[in-house]
């Protein structure tokens, strides 16, 4: 038996991979162990896809192999979407790193770390358009929510991304399977499930039953007991069909929240951008989900300094946040991927792509005000999610809010509260931006 440590870097996506690979490891006999000092292997999960990325990954290897020179790590391994971007550089530009594995090869996790405990080095790449292989998980989120990833890699082609590359063409996982994990989640405490993939819109499109079974999987994940909420992201705007409408809209345990990832606005940069559907399509599309989902919360991303933004496309961008007043918004500034189309077109220079991030995020920041304003004295249920020790207040989220990348609310309460425990709160006041409110009887 040895002691294994992990980091898990990046997205949702690449959480739930660790966690199948902590299982795995786990269920061979080995200890997967919070701390890495002490570890006979430390393995580090990494995100690549954007400079920020990047740059925490190898700032997490180099770290890793400031222990290991002080005798306190035995082996690094490297896996995920860095170790699969830029194979042969790892070995060659840092020997602190013994062993890489690719996005493909996920499941030799175990005999990787063997080879490694006998003194072998590891450089594995399996095939990135094999099916998922089903296996349980270690779950690092609190335990009352957890992420259900359904499908893996990407057949979008973005010109900005490379994705693709890293993970494979589409690949949905069966409905059985998917539930079968839900229903054990669910039967380990989780009472928010948070479906994810790269297009979680484009679900079933490979299999049998076509794209009715995004509509099919969420009505079933509502039938799951234990299940209070399921939340949606990652659904792109031109999938989206009047089933998937009428699904989110009368099941009361999906969340009115929808994670619709759009990038722009204008039609010349979406069309130089590889991206499906057009400016006025959106801007038809948005209104139409709110006047028949009430109450909804929409998130987006939007990247800007994109090919082909010079200052009209940019103020039509601002005009359109305006319009649509989406209450979560996350400001990007355009990052050349090495291998991308995009990459090789015109774009503004890095320092205008910032500044016009930093704007979008001014713009945004007023219309947050403007609906935490629109709160006040409202009732919400709130999913505690722990206890602030400095502030001497609990904190959770409501529907609005999805965990790490949104808000938290805070909560004045007489008596304890759960980690896990909804609670029914009256909004009272926002204090940077976070609702505040306190405790009322259901």
């Amino acid at each position: 038996m040895a002691k294994i440590g992990f980091i898990s870097l990046g997205c949702a996506k690449n959480q739930v991979d660790c966690e199948r690979m902590m299982y795995r490891v786990q269920d061979s006999g080995h200890t997967v162990e919070a701390d890495i000092a002490g570890c006979d292997v430390v393995v580090i999960n990494t995100c690549g896809f954007i400079d920020s990325a990047k740059t925490e990954a190898i700032d997490n290897i180099l770290q890793a192999g400031a222990l290991k020179s002080a005798g306190m790590v035995g082996k690094i391994l490297v896996t995920g979407c860095l170790s699969q971007r830029y194979q042969q550089e790892i070995l060659d530009e840092m020997p602190e790193v013994d062993g890489i594995l690719g996005t493909g090869s996920y499941t030799e996790i175990v005999p990787a770390i063997e080879k490694l405990l006998n003194g072998e080095k590891v450089f594995d790449f399996g095939d990135i358009d094999a099916p998922e292989v089903e296996t349980g998980r270690v779950l690092t989120t609190p335990e009352h929510y957890a992420f259900l990833k359904i499908a893996e890699g990407c057949d979008n082609k973005c010109a900005y991304c490379v994705i693709p590359s890293l993970r494979g063409k589409f690949r949905s996982r069966g409905l059985d399977e998917v539930l079968y994990e839900a229903r054990v989640l669910a039967s380990q405490g989780v009472k928010e499930m948070i479906v994810v993939a790269q297009d979680t819109s484009r679900y079933g499109t490979d299999l049998p039953g076509g794209k009715r079974l995004l509509s099919t999987l969420l009505r079933e994940l509502c039938k799951i007991d234990g299940i209070h909420w399921v939340r949606l992201h990652y659904v792109y705007p031109d999938e989206i069909d009047d089933e998937l409408i009428d699904t989110i809209a009368n099941e009361p345990k999906i969340v009115k929240y929808l994670d619709l990832p759009i990038q722009h606005c204008n039609d010349k940069i979406l069309e130089k951008m590889n991206r499906r559907g057009n400016g006025a399509y959106i801007r038809w599309l948005l209104p139409e989900l709110r006047r028949r989902i009430p109450g909804l919360v929409l998130r987006t991303s939007v990247i800007t300094g994109l090919p082909g933004e010079g200052e009209e496309e940019f103020i039509e961008l601002c005009d359109f946040l305006k319009e649509q007043r989406m209450e979560r918004v996350g400001a990007f500034p355009f990052s050349p991927q090495e291998g991308s189309e995009a990459a090789l077109m015109d774009y503004p220079d890095a320092e205008i792509a910032q500044q016009r991030a930093e704007i979008v995020e001014e713009l945004q920041s007023r219309i947050m005000d403007d609906y935490n304003e629109s709160m006040m004295g409202k009732e919400l249920e709130i999913l505690c999610d722990g206890y602030d020790e400095e502030s001497g207040q609990y904190y959770g989220r409501s529907y609005a809010d999805s965990p790490d990348i949104d808000g938290r609310v805070w909560i004045a309460a007489d008596e304890p509260v759960r980690e896990g425990q909804f609670v029914k709160v009256c909004i009272d006041g926002s204090i940077d931006g976070e609702l505040t409110g306190y405790i009322v009887e259901d």
